[in-house]
């Protein structure tokens, strides 16, 4: 299955945005579970989640692909 570029430039652009937040949000709170400003081990999940989902959209900006219009769900950007 080739992956087809099926958002425009204002959806690439936004997914970026998006990516760069939760890259930087997860970066942050990996650092607060470092420093132990949070210590329970549970909160290394957002972490690891919001890095991963943040990379991902960030891929998602670079190929202009998007997974949910993909499965036929329209987004308004």
């Amino acid at each position: 299955m080739a992956l087809t570029c099926n958002i425009g430039a204002a959806g690439k652009a936004f997914r970026l945005k998006i990516g760069i937040v939760l890259v930087s949000g997860g970066i942050i709170l990996g650092l607060m579970m470092v420093f132990g400003v949070l210590s329970s081990p549970i909160f290394w999940l957002p972490v690891t989640g919001s890095i991963f989902g943040g990379a991902f959209c960030m891929w998602e900006a670079r190929a202009g692909w998007c997974v949910v219009r993909a499965m036929g769900i329209r987004t308004s950007i």
